[in-house]
């Protein structure tokens, strides 16, 4: 696992203490969500570690900085009640999860009721799932549960955004190691030692460090692609005034609109190129659902015909119905790119 990024200056480094340092910041125990919210947009969680230095498959930069500058409300958030979410059946199996970790090791844990604190770094916060009693081999675990697809993630051993989450608690807590424990599909557990790594934690504070002073002067990272940053990037601009900006003094921006025209014209002809390649392999199954081949197998099969509503006649017959069911959807922003005419 590496964090590339030679731009933070060596006088940014610092030592962690090694002894257990943590400040208790606030008990968990009877505390509200909103004022759980509040807190955890007092500095960088551990489980934010991932996002803060771009290395999140799920959370980009601006997506969490919109979190921690009090401006991430239009962000799709998980329904923590969805049955059908990991998420939930993350919080629900973290329980059964520590209990096999004992039953498996012998190791005892409990629960840490309290958002910790870095003693140096304020704004390095941590919640852990369970400490474990009395082991001066490991002193944390942490609890994770992965389905089919998500169990993918796992089959190099611990993803790098988990050893992220695990590193950044070490930081906090000054402790040695942590281990951590995922059931996979339901039925696997495995456990997994992760021993503290001095450099990459000093690598860590110092990235976090940056991302922090952007929350601190509300100044919005860089972008990067992700389906989060797409939606942060609506969350943060969801609506457009009639100006028009002349960026051609504007180097980068020129250097990126051309980029874009010859990307896409790229990308149109590789998607002519599909549609030709799927045609002639769908002429050649003419009527025939499945064929083979040494590489691999396609399909053309009907799906079954459904009876659907015909909204638009029915609101001809009835255009009552409009105004007595009408709901007004908010609008989105439109992106087009409209090269130059020759």
């Amino acid at each position: 696992m590496t964090l590339c990024d030679t731009s933070i200056p060596s006088g940014a480094l610092r030592r962690v203490p090694r002894a257990g340092t943590a400040v208790r910041l606030a008990r968990t125990t009877g505390m509200s969500r909103a004022e759980w919210l509040q807190v955890r947009r007092s500095g960088i969680g551990s489980s934010d570690a991932a996002a803060a230095v771009g290395l999140s498959p799920y959370c980009s930069p601006l997506a969490l900085w919109l979190e921690k500058t009090g401006q991430g409300e239009a962000l799709p958030r998980p329904d923590p009640d969805d049955m059908d979410s990991p998420a939930y059946w993350g919080t629900v199996l973290e329980s059964l999860v520590a209990r096999q970790y004992t039953r498996r090791t012998g190791r005892q844990v409990r629960r840490v009721n309290a958002v910790l604190q870095h003693a140096r770094h304020p704004w390095m916060l941590a919640n852990l799932d369970r400490e474990v009693i009395g082991s001066p081999e490991v002193q944390i675990l942490e609890c994770k549960t992965a389905g089919l697809h998500g169990a993918r993630l796992w089959k190099d051993g611990v993803p790098e955004h988990v050893q992220l989450q695990v590193m950044h608690q070490l930081a906090v807590t000054g402790h040695r190691a942590a281990d951590v424990a995922v059931l996979l599909c339901g039925q696997e557990l495995q456990i997994h030692r992760i021993e503290r790594d001095e450099p990459l934690i000093e690598r860590l504070i110092a990235l976090e460090a940056a991302f922090w002073a952007q929350v601190q002067q509300r100044r919005p990272p860089p972008t990067d692609g992700s389906d989060s940053c797409a939606q942060a990037l609506k969350a943060l601009y969801p609506r457009s005034t009639e100006q028009t900006l002349d960026l051609r003094q504007d180097l980068e921006g020129s250097q990126a609109f051309r980029e874009l025209l010859q990307v896409r014209r790229t990308l149109e002809s590789i998607q002519q190129r599909e549609a030709e390649l799927k045609h002639l392999l769908q002429s050649r199954l003419a009527q025939a659902t499945r064929a083979v081949f040494d590489d691999g197998a396609i399909s053309w099969k009907s799906s079954q015909d459904r009876l659907e509503l015909d909204v638009a006649a029915l609101l001809k017959d009835q255009p009552e119905l409009l105004q007595r069911y009408g709901a007004t959807r908010s609008g989105t922003r439109r992106f087009l790119v409209q090269p130059r005419r020759e």
